[in-house]
């Protein structure tokens, strides 16, 4: 049994190699909140080929690269869209929820030219990961993901298709060789 982690607001949870759930299959999921009602979380690495022009046409100018939708995960069809500002100081608390430092939630409902001045970049998730009560726990104790640090370019990555590969082998040792793990051990 690993041992489970306090709050793991602002970690990442890497799917570990035998995580099957085409849902979770060699995700790595942002945590934004975890307590005793549950937790919630964003999968970094699913971008969709929907340009964000599509849906979100205002907000295009402002989100980083690659400018598509991201599927956050498998709960809800609301949207999210987690940002990075340029002050945790001076940022307005309309249309702005921090999280951690400098990252927080933008209100997609608000003015993106309103905004424009305080953000640095963001990203839009087509629903998002959930748990309830208890259920991250078990799954963290039945070794189905890895509870790793954050670093800061792992949010924002240029290339999210290759963050689980470069989330682990940062970490070194056992882990860094698990990054080469074949998606189908089967046909190497």
């Amino acid at each position: 049994m690993a041992d489970l982690p306090g709050d793991l607001q602002g970690k990442l949870l890497v799917a570990r190699t035998d995580l099957l759930d085409p849902n979770f299959n060699r995700t790595v999921v942002l945590v934004l909140a975890h307590g005793d009602q549950g937790a919630l979380g964003l999968v970094l690495n699913r971008p969709t080929i929907t340009p964000l022009a599509s849906p979100l046409p205002e907000w295009e100018e402002l989100a980083s690269s690659p400018a598509v939708v991201f599927v956050g995960g498998p709960v809800s069809q609301g949207t999210i869209c987690l940002a990075r500002v340029r002050s945790e100081v001076a940022v307005p608390n309309i249309g702005y929820l921090p999280l951690q430092g400098t990252l927080g939630t933008v209100d997609l409902e608000g003015d993106p030219a309103f905004m424009a001045p305080w953000l640095e970049e963001l990203r839009i998730f087509a629903g998002y990961t959930g748990w309830g009560a208890g259920q991250l726990e078990e799954e963290l104790a039945a070794d189905a993901w890895w509870a790793l640090e954050a670093a800061e370019e792992d949010v924002f990555s240029e290339d999210p298709s290759q963050l689980w590969k470069r989330v682990l082998r940062r970490q070194g040792g056992a882990l860094a060789i698990t990054s080469a793990y074949p998606p189908d051990p089967s046909l190497n």
